[in-house]
């Protein structure tokens, strides 16, 4: 009995040891995730700012091209 104890005692430390060492690695994915989701928002933003200035830089020429037509 106390040798199985022993053989259950060791897997156990094992096991635990195998889970500090997953949770580490799942911290540090997590992490690079969030970094990664920022930088990607960060890039969205940027061109969506980027098309909404182009959208407008295209509106005032259509703008302007009407009114010198019609002068």
């Amino acid at each position: 009995m106390e040798r199985l104890n022993s053989k259950l005692y060791l897997q156990n430390c094992y096991i635990i040891k195998e889970n500090e060492r997953l949770r580490k690695k799942a911290e540090i994915l997590n992490k690079e995730n969030q970094q990664l989701l920022f930088e990607l928002n960060q890039k969205l933003s940027t061109t969506k700012n980027s098309n909404e200035s182009n959208q407008q830089g295209n509106n005032n020429v259509s703008s302007s091209s009407s009114a010198s037509r019609q002068s």
